[in-house]
């Protein structure tokens, strides 16, 4: 569960965060806004790229204030990004190994670990191919294995859909949605694909100008007014 109280994030004369307060408990949450509205600030505080000006953030109880950096990814927070991050000269099960000798293994073997997590994203007979021979859609799955593997708590996916065919979409649609039952991680989703959006997201929170504008039932708050607005371009009506 992610708690956000009255967080704040300055950069010289701009807010990227403006006083945003949030509760989202949902395992699969949606973040959405125009761009500049503050979504890969709140992802960078999670991180813990980016320092709070003023506020707090919790991940299941725990102030991440106290959680430095270098510790995150052992304490459970977990990233993919818009340009996945695979190293090209290692294996797919070797860029997965490289997350293990930063993370808890609770004693379980690494291989089985590497080839769980291989095969949870679809990538069980691609172990030993190198990074520079994936394609595009496998390095974006191979981002997914590496966030799960370990057991994370929370899963940010930064655009995880950019790009890929429809049957590859399809795909990432059905594991996204199996992350929570797979290891127990709450996923935060940012993509501008409304429908990626409205297919894996309970809940959606929706940021502009570095505030919460709607927070809710995914269909719900994709239908008001405000976030049509603020998101899909779609002019308010006045009376």
């Amino acid at each position: 569960m992610i708690e956000i109280d009255d967080l704040t994030v300055q950069f010289g004369g701009v807010r990227g965060l403006s006083a945003l307060t949030a509760s989202l408990p949902e395992p699969v949450t949606g973040l959405v806004g125009p761009n500049g509205a503050g979504k890969t600030t709140l992802i960078n505080v999670l991180s813990g790229f980016v320092r709070p000006t003023t506020g707090s953030v919790r991940v299941d109880g725990r102030d991440l204030k106290d959680v430095p950096i270098y510790k995150r990814a052992a304490f459970g927070i977990r990233r993919t990004f818009q340009n996945e991050q695979v190293v090209e000269n290692l294996t797919a099960g070797e860029n997965v190994a490289a997350v293990l000798d930063n993370v808890p293994t609770d004693g379980q073997p690494r291989r089985q670990l590497i080839e769980t997590a291989l095969e949870f994203a679809g990538l069980g007979t691609a172990r030993d191919v190198p990074g520079h021979s994936l394609n595009a859609y496998q390095r974006r799955m191979l981002e997914i294995a590496r966030a799960t593997v370990g057991r994370p708590r929370l899963v940010m996916m930064d655009e995880p859909g950019a790009g890929l065919a429809q049957h590859e979409g399809e795909h990432l649609r059905s594991v996204i949605k199996q992350i929570d039952g797979y290891c127990g991680a709450q996923v935060l989703l940012v993509d501008h694909d409304v429908d990626l959006i409205s297919a894996t997201c309970t809940a959606t929170l929706v940021l502009d100008f570095g505030s919460a504008i709607a927070y809710g039932p995914t269909q719900k708050v994709l239908a008001d007014p405000k976030v049509r607005a603020a998101y899909l371009g779609v002019l308010e009506e006045t009376t």
